[in-house]
């Protein structure tokens, strides 16, 4: 009399198992990293986007806004005019170790060649280097985005 033999092995089942617990560790690993570069890329068209926003008001009363008023959840405007309904919160979780205690977008207006409210710092935080604009602290003023230390 001839056995069939039907199913499956113990160690095959654990290799099949071995292989599949691999690639799901592989995948979630690749999920995450894409996962915090989409939050840096969030953080620079946010900060962008509020760049924006200034330079219409700066165009419109030779003046920047206070600072009470470019807060996250608050919006941009004077009388009728609106500029940004909602300034955005950054993405949260803060990623890359330069980033803790840094999670807001933090806008001071300055004083520049003696005249009230003429320029600014928009200070960010990046996880890891994104759109050509390196990790950590960062600085976004009317000339642009700089690395914190690299503005005078």
């Amino acid at each position: 009399m001839k056995k069939n033999k039907q199913g499956f092995t113990l160690i095959e089942l654990l290799v099949v198992i071995a292989i599949i617990g691999l690639l799901s560790t592989l995948s979630i690993v690749a999920l995450n990293q894409a996962r915090a570069r989409s939050r840096d890329a969030r953080r620079v068209a946010d900060v962008k986007q509020i760049q924006t926003a200034l330079e219409m008001y700066y165009n419109d009363y030779n003046q920047y806004p206070a600072d009470t008023v470019v807060t996250p959840g608050a919006r941009i405007a004077s009388g009728t005019n609106v500029y940004m309904d909602i300034v955005p919160k950054p993405p949260m979780p803060a990623d890359g170790s330069g980033c803790v205690g840094a999670v807001a977008y933090t806008y001071n207006v300055q004083l520049l060649n003696g005249i009230n409210n003429s320029s600014y710092t928009l200070k960010y935080c990046l996880g890891s280097a994104t759109g050509g604009i390196i990790a950590g602290q960062n600085i976004a003023t009317p000339s642009g985005i700089a690395q914190t230390g690299q503005i005078q």
